[in-house]
């Protein structure tokens, strides 16, 4: 008899009133007669259980004296290595989960003084250290000592950006040794470049010094940026997965209908390809996130709000691979990097055994990269760089600028509130292969030196706020990523 797909079970589970976890879905799919191993794991489920367990599928094979695939073990793992969970795939196989970059568990900052020396030397190692093979840089102190009209380069961090009386653009520059001037002449091409450069982010700047030898006039300015050569990794299999973020319940704006809609889908033969669901933040509406916001709750309790997020997250099919991360709106910490949801509310979000990680967090599926990242930072970049590099209608723009400055929030100490780590979480080291976003609740796709870039939209109708800002949200939308292409296909819901 032809093996069923996981999807299939899991489908066959839900019309019977079951929910199941994912290791038992697979060895009901694995075994000789998947219809008839259903059947006998329904007969034979507990009383008044509503899910099964992986124990009642064995067992109800071990009744039938049916046989299941022989279940794959995860490989060993080294003590550095990232976290791997097991999943379902099309064929009944073990899949994996990898998870790199997670502050949860991890977190070491007190906020005393010395900490934020610590992100802030991190972040300038790190980010100075993809950008000194491509300048003959000096370090500041020694560019003081050189002579006038010198050629001469320098890595540093943006201390300040402002504008002359003349019209030209000065750049202050810190490394380790001390700061520096750099100045782009306003007749210059390379001054409009100037515009997008925010501080706090590390940059490289090549030119000549002046004659008494006190500032460098530029003639290029460098990013940590992306390589033009960059070559992602894709899936060798045809296989989706759904990005969605900003599903907000408990708001009374909460799309819930739409919601409806698209777990319709995702149970259907159309959707069969779709084995993952990539969840990137505000799960929930949550509570005192902005004044009054009390009046626009249908939930008033943050628990409650999660308890129906997870009802809802059980319309989904039971043999996806669910990885989720946090934003603004969801109980944790609002520094980032953000931690993952603590015991109690992984627990009331147990039904699908998600993959609950911080923000941000890399996930890597069937050997494709996802950085997923909630993306608060996103407000800052629009509000400070040039509308024609950065806006809330093509938020992939403002994307494309996080990957330039491979910094997921470039600029401290305004709109971002970040947690002084010892180490910086917010470096992109990595290129990643697809780079997930949300929170501006509006839709965005493209790409960035071959990096697919997505900001999911969300599930959430216009607010009062939005109202206010005159942002029209783009709601009930699912982006489909076709893990081996890297193509992305927009479903609407609503």
């Amino acid at each position: 008899m032809p093996r069923h797909t996981p999807a299939w079970v899991a489908r066959e589970l839900a019309e019977r009133g079951y929910n199941a976890e994912r290791e038992a879905i697979t060895v009901l799919a694995g075994a000789d007669d998947p219809g008839r191993a259903v059947a006998r794991a329904v007969e034979h489920a507990p009383g008044e259980a509503l899910r099964l367990s992986v124990e009642d599928a064995r067992a109800a094979l071990d009744s039938d004296g049916s046989t299941a695939a022989n279940p794959q073990t995860s490989p060993p793992q080294s003590p550095g290595s990232p976290p791997e969970i097991r999943g379902s795939t099309s064929g009944g196989g073990a899949a994996t989960v990898a998870v790199a970059n997670d502050v949860t568990g991890r977190s070491t900052g007190t906020g005393v003084y010395d900490d934020f020396v610590a992100l802030f030397r991190d972040r300038f190692e790190r980010l100075s250290a993809m950008l000194r093979p491509r300048v003959n840089h000096r370090p500041a102190s020694s560019i003081e000592r050189m002579g006038g009209g010198e050629e001469a380069a320098i890595v540093g961090m943006v201390n300040d950006v402002r504008s002359t009386s003349g019209g030209h653009r000065l750049i202050e520059l810190e490394d380790t040794t001390g700061t520096f001037r750099s100045m782009a002449l306003k007749d210059r091409d390379i001054s409009t470049l100037v515009d997008e450069i925010l501080c706090d982010e590390v940059i490289a700047v090549e030119g000549r010094l002046a004659s008494d030898g006190g500032v460098l006039f530029a003639d290029a300015i460098h990013l940590p940026d992306v390589p033009r050569t960059f070559q992602p990794t894709t899936a060798d299999r045809h296989v989706q997965a759904a990005l969605i973020s900003d599903v907000h319940v408990g708001s009374q704006e909460f799309l819930a209908d739409a919601w409806g809609s698209f777990a319709d889908w995702l149970h259907t033969p159309e959707a069969d390809p779709v084995e993952y669901l990539l969840i990137a933040g505000d799960m929930v509406e949550g509570v005192g996130v902005y004044p009054d916001q009390d009046e626009e709750l249908d939930i008033v309790d943050i628990y409650d709000q999660y308890e129906t997020f997870a009802e809802h997250l059980k319309d989904v099919p039971g043999d996806l691979e669910i990885v989720m991360i946090p934003g603004n709106h969801d109980a944790v910490r609002l520094a980032e990097p953000q931690p993952a949801f603590d015991e109690e509310l992984r627990s009331v979000m147990a039904a699908h055994d998600a993959r609950i990680t911080g923000n941000p967090s890399t996930v890597t599926i069937e050997g494709v990269s996802v950085l997923m990242y909630h993306g608060v930072s996103l407000d800052e970049v629009i509000a400070e760089l040039p509308a024609a590099v950065a806006s809330y209608d093509e938020p992939q723009k403002a994307m494309f600028q996080l990957l330039r400055k491979r910094h997921l929030a470039p600029q401290f100490g305004e709109r971002t509130r970040i947690a002084p780590e010892e180490r910086d979480y917010l470096v992109i080291d990595e290129v990643p292969d697809v780079f997930h976003a949300g929170h501006v609740h509006k839709l965005g796709t493209g790409r960035y030196h071959n990096v697919t870039v997505v900001n999911s939209g969300c599930w959430q109708a216009q607010t009062t706020f939005q109202k206010r800002v005159n942002i029209d949200p783009d709601a009930g939308f699912a982006p489909i990523l076709d893990l081996d292409t890297l193509d992305v296909t927009l479903r609407k819901f609503t």
